[in-house]
């Protein structure tokens, strides 16, 4: 990035224009911009008609497209950026984490759980018909179950069902009240396969203790009744705010076709409605790419239904419907331990849980790419991100459709995989707000996962120098949706417990292209979106300090001074 802060921006610098045309609505200038176009050096200013951008170039050819009327607004000096993207938000459910009961990944003492608990009960955030929830819960609490049973299973809490969603959406702790509802007993886990019952956590005696992960966990979150629709469009709007204020202009959601908290059909409509409805009032202002949610363990034929979905929500401005989404695995965190590993959790025995059929993901994937959909799998373990490449590789080895499919978290990888994702044209859509040394990678994973497998955790630089393509993504609301948080994470990859493996660190010039060209190729909008072109849209943002060369503790404390949508300001600080 420096090498670009050398090379001199001159006057006579030529100017990338739109012919034809005989006025510019607006003019941005005297300011470093930062295109995303690979290879091109820093430009001065950028001029829009409409919602398209017409010019980028230097301030004297590009202020030369002036007219009556336009809008010249002189920046100061600072930074103008591509709007950035998320591969991977469930914005949804992010903004619900604002107006629902949620500890937002806080870790407080059980005390303070409690009174805020009762806080939640009284001004009904917690209160979903007959039970109380509260989200975003630390799954480190799962370090001590016996303190949450002694508390939230005695005294006023005796008969009242409760459950605690863990911020990783995979496990979560319910009271014996909720257990009861559920049909959840020592009798009924018995007559359960093993590998169901792996994922209830029980006592000695085979009673329940409360903990549940993936298989166990969704049916109690069936019990919940549906949020209402009127629910669930204010949380639409509070991710729309909390979005423009991070200066994020578009994201993937990747479990549309899902309702929080609702079991996933063929069928389910989920969140679309939602976007429908903004996008119809003229408050969607960010692209957004909606991905179907997939059985791990469809069929082709399921597309069919899955299609039937789609068709009713096409044509809606500013939505897009891509593909769908395939689970392979779950969490590799303690003591769920559901991310399918190649080699076995020491303190377990067991590999996890493999939730695609590797036998016929491969036609799956085949199937969806030959209608022109892609296909984002995740995988956070090392046997998940396998299988994973190796459905991709049978839809390649098929046709050469040039659909970007992904892989999303990939939390640890064998050297094995590097190269594959540049040979099948994959793209690694990394959370590395995750690649830290905090608690929960150096104490409920790395004590219980091969020596070696941990050392290729969130592997950035060596899928990088191998040749894959790395997008940013969040999974909000399991952690920030701030990307500045992430791109220092992806530097420094500092935690609280040391640095986390500091050769896969990469730099700001990667991270920076990860949240701009390469997620809206991610989400099959980059011949609209993700750089400063002619011809594309006109998504931009505002930076209150120079991002290209500030220091990484600097960096990941930026803010946005203003992001443009379309042509037009929807946000300024």
């Amino acid at each position: 990035m420096k090498q670009l802060l050398k090379m001199a921006i001159s006057a006579g610098l030529a100017c990338t224009c739109t012919p034809g045309f005989a006025a510019v609505d607006l003019i941005l200038h005297n300011s470093k911009v930062y295109t995303a176009e690979p290879g091109q050096p820093l430009q001065q200013a950028v001029a829009v008609e409409g919602e398209k951008i017409v010019a980028v170039g230097s301030d004297q050819a590009v202020l030369r497209l002036k007219a009556e009327g336009t809008r010249v607004i002189d920046l100061g000096g600072k930074v103008l950026m591509p709007g950035m993207l998320d591969a991977h938000s469930h914005a949804i459910k992010g903004g619900l984490q604002l107006v629902l009961a949620d500890l937002a990944g806080e870790q407080v003492a059980l005390d303070e759980l409690e009174r805020r608990l009762k806080q939640w009960r009284s001004d009904g955030k917690a209160v979903r018909g007959e039970f109380l929830v509260v989200g975003g819960v630390p799954g480190t609490y799962w370090n001590d179950i016996p303190a949450l049973e002694q508390r939230f299973n005695h005294g006023e809490w005796a008969a009242q069902p409760i459950l605690f969603a863990a911020n990783d959406m995979h496990t979560g702790w319910a009271n014996q009240a909720m257990l009861k509802r559920a049909a959840i007993d020592a009798e009924t886990i018995a007559a359960l396969p093993a590998e169901a019952r792996n994922t209830i956590g029980q006592h000695p005696d085979g009673t329940p203790n409360g903990f549940l992960a993936d298989a166990s966990y969704y049916p109690v979150t069936d019990l919940l009744p549906p949020l209402p629709h009127a629910t669930l469009l204010s949380a639409g709007r509070m991710a729309l705010d909390h979005y423009k204020q991070l200066g994020i202009t578009g994201w993937m959601d990747p479990l549309a076709n899902e309702l929080p908290g609702a079991d996933v059909k063929n069928h389910s409509l989920g969140v679309l409605p939602v976007y429908k409805d903004l996008s119809a009032r003229g408050e969607l202002t960010a692209h957004v790419a909606a991905l179907l949610m997939a059985d791990s363990r469809a069929r082709p034929a399921d597309l069919d239904e899955l299609d039937r979905v789609r068709q009713q929500f096409l044509g809606v401005r500013n939505l897009t419907l891509p593909g769908i989404k395939v689970f392979a695995d779950g969490v590799a965190e303690a003591p769920a331990q559901t991310a399918a590993m190649l080699e076995p959790y020491s303190n377990s025995g067991k590999h996890g849980e493999l939730l695609l059929d590797p036998q016929h993901f491969g036609e799956l994937v085949s199937a969806a790419d030959a209608r022109g959909w892609l296909v984002h799998v995740h995988a956070i373990g090392d046997r998940a991100v396998r299988e994973a490449l190796n459905g991709i590789e049978q839809a390649r080895r098929d046709r050469h459709s040039g659909i970007p499919h992904s892989i999303t978290h990939l939390q640890l990888v064998n050297p094995r995989e590097y190269a594959r994702f540049k040979q099948l044209d994959v793209i690694a859509a990394m959370q590395l707000y995750w690649a830290s040394a905090d608690q929960s990678n150096m104490e409920l994973v790395k004590p219980y996962v091969n020596a070696m497998a941990f050392m290729h955790t969130y592997p950035a630089r060596s899928l990088l120098k191998h040749g894959a393509t790395i997008a940013g993504a969040s999974d909000w609301p399991i952690t920030t949706p701030d990307p500045w948080q992430a791109i220092y994470q992806a530097i420094s990859r500092k935690g609280p417990k040391g640095v986390l493996n500091a050769a896969e660190a990469i730099d700001r010039q990667v991270m920076f292209q990860a949240y701009t060209l390469n997620a809206a190729r991610t989400m099959r909008l980059e011949q609209q979106i993700g750089s400063l072109k002619v011809g594309k849209q006109a998504d931009m943002i505002v930076v209150d300090r120079d991002v290209l060369d500030v220091d990484a503790e600097t960096l990941r404390d930026t803010q946005v001074v203003q992001t443009w949508f379309a042509g037009k300001q929807i946000y300024s600080r």
